[in-house]
């Protein structure tokens, strides 16, 4: 019988380890964000820190366990059997469900997710228990603790809005006081700025935080807590003092410092709130049987008649797998691709400079920006003209250390980042010391938000693409809440009837998703490093226009070429599947050409002096691209409608004909590809000389259907689909040649600019 639960109870720690993996990936982008977006230190000094952070902060996290044992569900109410059956389903529906998150770039909360899956699963065991007994449904309240339960919910949610209106408002007034000029004003108010700053963080995450520990002495506990206000005058004072001496005598700016300060702040209030997340349903069913298994040894009792009413009384977590967890977190820290690509959305929210934006206008996000302009103007209408002058000139922006459109240049100023920093790390504190588990999440993205806000980073060219981010990612912790209870709730009533067999077929299914997801995430990347070649920081010359022009052209002429052939066999063949697929994938060739249109503004500004006439060459380079790819576009799409509404099948010398002209523009475009993979441009005068060749072949089958027509066709929608294949390669010729002709120009005249 104990073989059983101890088989449990390895899977479970092993879905720990993967949990904190999963987990530590997404929570990342609580502490990192602020010194990443602001590049005050190298992004190495950065994890460093963050790891020393979240090292120390593991330790204080025992004092939270209590959410997993006894914080949700009434422990008494339940037998030992059906503890275990809770503590699974919550850990195979976490995993999974932060893992997705991950995959798709948005920073979901694990204290939301662990919430609603105790909370799902609790109510899915206590369902079944009341229909298999009294049959009494209203009775559940009695399983469940509705009030510690509220409390938990209603404190994450009531987070959001605390954490945005007080990051707005600090970030407001620390404008006001440093402007963004801020290297002026640091000498003279940097250093109280540092002491209260310092001292903020040593009352919130030292000296509340003692109590955590189980090895400070009494005494000690007693002396802070009597003579806090004293201690917290002096330590001003000192910082103060010790910011002062930094500023003028080391010549540091103490921004800096603050940052590297709050980040390990803020990492050891993550570790210190968000460790039970991951650890505390393993540990909890392990105190679980450690109780059961003493009680059958002295009365023999069986798991499914043993009340755990015990498990609600104060049991320690040891320190050891504190420390254990905490490494694994470090270690997932400093080799995880997911958390950056999590951090990478909440940078992008929250950027101080232009670029492209991730996420699509929609109806929320235009009326919200709507609306708050109405507001604006009234306000500003009331508000006296000199005054608003005045505090234009506090949020004037200064020229960025590099130039806009740069991937070196920071997302955001020190000045920011240091408020980010403090205001979440002493929030998440206040929580974690008060015993609420709230989401750090929740408190670190809106703090980001609320400042961004405030120092006016969301103008009217950004802000409905910026709310609109916002709404998703707090659409998606709602989401996060819903199917977290569902999923736990799907997970528990299956292992309650499947037993052991059930729990070995989801442990494998998790498995097999979670791999899944890595290998397509890998891909994805790799997708993506491709997609960025044009956005490079040293794109600044006529010679290295020509190379990553170049690079697009290849790129994008190997997708036509590809499509081109895929769309006439698959018409040839009639395959509906494969023709839907080709007219989706040409959603990626159009969205590469729409990025790349989209950055032209950053491209211009990034090109030296000399380079500066190139960028009509840029431009008019991408409209040919853009031609090519809507011609392919047509053709896919066509083919594709004519299949779905099963018209005819094109009769065989059309598609042979097809065939010929696909193994034409087969030839041409491998000779265009190798052309700019090789930068052999002296080889665009041979294919150019071909362009008349290709577009007689082209006008002779144009006329073999018109004779068609007159004798032995008898399907206008044939004709209709074979015509206009045929004008838009046609199109797709000239463009092609047209782009080829200007590419030779411009790589000649640079030529000799080079040679002057």
């Amino acid at each position: 019988m104990e073989d059983v639960y101890v088989v449990m109870l390895v899977a479970l720690f092993a879905l720990a380890i993967t949990d904190l993996v999963v987990g530590v990936s997404n929570d990342a982008v609580n502490f990192l964000n602020s010194a990443i977006g602001s590049k005050a230190v190298p992004l190495r000094t950065i994890l460093i820190v963050a790891s020393l952070g979240v090292a120390v902060g593991a330790v204080f996290s025992s004092g939270l366990m209590e959410v997993a044992r006894e914080g949700i569900f009434i422990p008494g109410k339940f037998y030992f059997e059906e503890i275990m059956i809770i503590f699974m389903a919550v850990m195979i529906a976490d995993i999974l469900l932060l893992d997705f998150f991950n995959s798709i770039g948005l920073p979901t909360s694990t204290t939301v997710s662990i919430v609603f899956e105790l909370l799902g699963a609790a109510v899915c065991v206590s369902l079944l228990k009341i229909h298999y007994s009294s049959g009494d449904y209203a009775s559940i309240y009695d399983y469940i603790n509705t009030a510690k339960a509220t409390q938990i919910i209603s404190g994450i949610l009531l987070s959001v809005v605390i954490a945005f209106t007080i990051g707005a408002i600090v970030q407001y007034f620390s404008r006001l006081i440093f402007s963004f000029q801020y290297e002026k004003k640091i000498k003279y108010v940097g250093a109280a700025f540092g002491g209260l700053s310092f001292t903020a963080i040593l009352y919130f995450i030292l000296m509340k935080g003692l109590k955590s520990i189980a090895i400070v002495p009494a005494g000690l506990l007693e002396y802070v807590s009597n003579n806090a206000l004293f201690i917290v005058l002096i330590s001003f004072l000192i910082f103060t003092i010790l910011s002062q001496v930094i500023i003028s005598f080391f010549r540091i700016n103490i921004l800096k410092i603050i940052i590297l300060v709050g980040t390990f702040a803020l990492a050891l209030a993550f570790a210190g709130n968000d460790l039970v997340n991951f650890i505390g349903v393993p540990i909890a069913a392990w105190q679980s049987f450690e109780i059961w298994q003493a009680a059958h040894q002295a009365t023999g009792v069986m798991p499914n008649e043993f009340l755990m009413g015990d498990l609600s009384g104060q049991v320690s977590t040891p320190v050891g797998l504190l420390l254990l967890a905490g490494i694994i977190m470090v270690i997932t820290l400093w080799f995880s691709k997911k958390a950056m690509k999590v951090t990478d959305t909440e940078i992008n929210l929250s950027r101080q400079r232009d670029g492209a934006e991730r996420f699509e206008p929609n109806f929320i996000s235009r009326g919200l920006v709507r609306y708050f302009l109405v507001v604006g103007n009234v306000i500003e209408s009331v508000i006296p003209k000199s005054f608003s002058e005045r505090l234009g000139e506090k949020f004037q922006k200064s020229e960025p250390a590099a130039p806009a459109g740069r991937l070196d240049a920071p997302s955001f100023d020190l000045v920011r980042a240091s408020v980010n920093l403090v205001v979440a790390s002493i929030l998440i504190s206040i929580a974690t010391n008060l015993k609420l588990p709230l989401s750090t999440t929740y408190v670190t993205f809106m703090v980001a938000m609320g400042t961004s806000l405030a120092d006016r980073a969301w103008d009217r060219d950004s802000a409905v693409y910026r709310v609109a981010g916002v709404v998703n990612v707090i659409g998606g912790w709602f989401v996060t809440a819903l199917v977290a209870f569902a999923g736990a709730a799907l997970f528990a009533a299956i292992i309650y009837f499947g037993g052991i067999i059930a729990i070995a077929i989801l442990v494998l299914v998790a498995v097999i998703l979670i791999v899944r997801s890595a290998i397509v995430h890998s891909r994805q990347l790799k997708e993506e490093k491709k997609l960025k070649r044009y956005n490079r920081s040293d794109l600044v010359t006529i010679n290295e226009i020509t190379v990553e022009t170049s690079e697009n052209i290849s790129s994008v002429i190997g997708g036509i070429n590809k499509m081109y052939t895929k769309t006439v066999d698959n018409l040839g063949y009639h395959d509906l599947n494969k023709l839907k697929k080709n007219s989706k994938a040409i959603d990626k060739l159009e969205e590469e050409i729409d990025e790349l249109k989209g950055n032209i503004f950053y491209f211009i500004k990034s090109l030296d002096d000399d380079s500066v006439e190139a960028s009509k060459f840029y431009i008019l380079i991408l409209d040919y691209l853009q031609d090519m790819v809507q011609s392919i576009g047509f053709i896919t799409r066509n083919s594709y409608n004519h299949v779905h509404n099963n018209h005819k099948n094109l009769k065989f010398n059309q598609v042979r004909d097809l065939k010929g002209i696909d193994e034409k523009m087969q030839k041409l475009f491998d000779d265009i590809q190798h052309i700019f993979d090789t930068h052999s441009f002296s080889n665009i005068d041979q294919v150019i000389a071909e362009k008349q060749q290709l577009l007689d072949h082209v006008s002779e089958l144009i006329q073999k259907q018109i004779n068609r027509i007159r004798t032995s066709e008898t399907s206008p929608k044939n004709t209709k689909l074979y015509f206009g294949l045929l004008l838009e390669t046609k199109d797709l010729i000239t463009s092609t040649m047209s782009l080829l002709q200007l590419f030779q120009e411009f790589n000649q005249e640079a030529k000799q600019t080079i040679t002057y």
